[in-house]
């Protein structure tokens, strides 16, 4: 197995890519992350979010859409679905899924229409979707801090292609 190349990544096998794990993180610092983050997203690209209700989901792709150039208003798409971004050269696609009960619901949405080069997609409770989303460049974990507070989150990512390690390289070099 490949040594890490930072003090907070492994590297499992060569089939699953990279993993980075943060320290336990506040509101404000993980807000600050994904700002930081942002600049590392080049499309076309899907990262998935996972985690508990009230894990920071939201919170963080609200700060990494911001980044990205959105200066209006950054709405959690639980009741829609979807909310579409278009930025200069770049649309951003936020699904959150919590409320499908059938990823066959996601049909009418149109997301592989949607989905292009210049493209994207941050998907909250993607379990709900499988089969009916493109497969995950990464996939952001969000778990309590210490104790189990919600005060504080751990985040973790798992990259799942060339893309995802690329984000995971970033993120390691912001650690």
């Amino acid at each position: 197995m490949a040594e890490p190349s930072g003090a907070n990544a492994t590297i499992p096998s060569p089939e699953q890519g990279r993993i980075v794990h943060t320290p336990a993180l506040d509101e404000a610092a993980m807000t600050d992350l994904a700002r930081r983050l942002a600049p590392a997203l080049k499309p076309p690209l899907v990262l998935y979010f996972e985690g508990d209700l009230g894990a920071g989901k939201t919170t963080f792709i609200r700060a990494l859409v911001q980044a990205l150039g959105h200066a209006g208003r950054v709405k959690s798409p639980t009741y829609g679905l979807l909310e579409h971004y278009p930025l200069d050269g770049l649309e951003v696609l936020h699904l959150d899924l919590y409320r499908i009960g059938d990823p066959d619901e996601l049909e009418f949405l149109g997301i592989t229409d949607l989905f292009g080069e210049h493209t994207i997609l941050l998907v909250e409770w993607p379990e709900r979707g499988r089969g009916a989303l493109p497969p995950a460049d990464a996939v952001l974990g969000f778990a309590p801090g210490p104790g189990h507070s919600l005060d504080s989150r751990h985040l973790s990512v798992y990259a799942h292609s060339r893309s995802g390690n690329e984000l995971c390289n970033f993120l390691d070099s912001l650690l």
